[in-house]
């Protein structure tokens, strides 16, 4: 099962579309990591996933969760 990036990665391309070469030329990162990221690789650089993130105008970030304490 694909991550919910990976899918909407995968979906932006193709809506707008552009083949897998196309959004690696666009957002500045490699072929092999777009390929990477739209199969769900889990180890990916943050810093990247956000370079092809950013044409579609979004990013990826930590999410600080609150606890709370009864």
């Amino acid at each position: 099962m694909k991550s919910p990036i990976s899918q909407f990665v995968q979906d932006k391309r193709k809506s707008l579309k552009l083949t897998q070469v196309d959004l690696a030329e666009k957002s500045g990162v490699g072929l092999r990591f777009v390929r990477e990221l739209e199969q769900g690789k889990e180890t990916l650089r943050l810093d990247k996933v956000n370079q092809v993130l950013d044409l579609f105008g979004c990013e990826v970030g930590p999410v600080r969760k609150e606890v709370i304490h009864e």
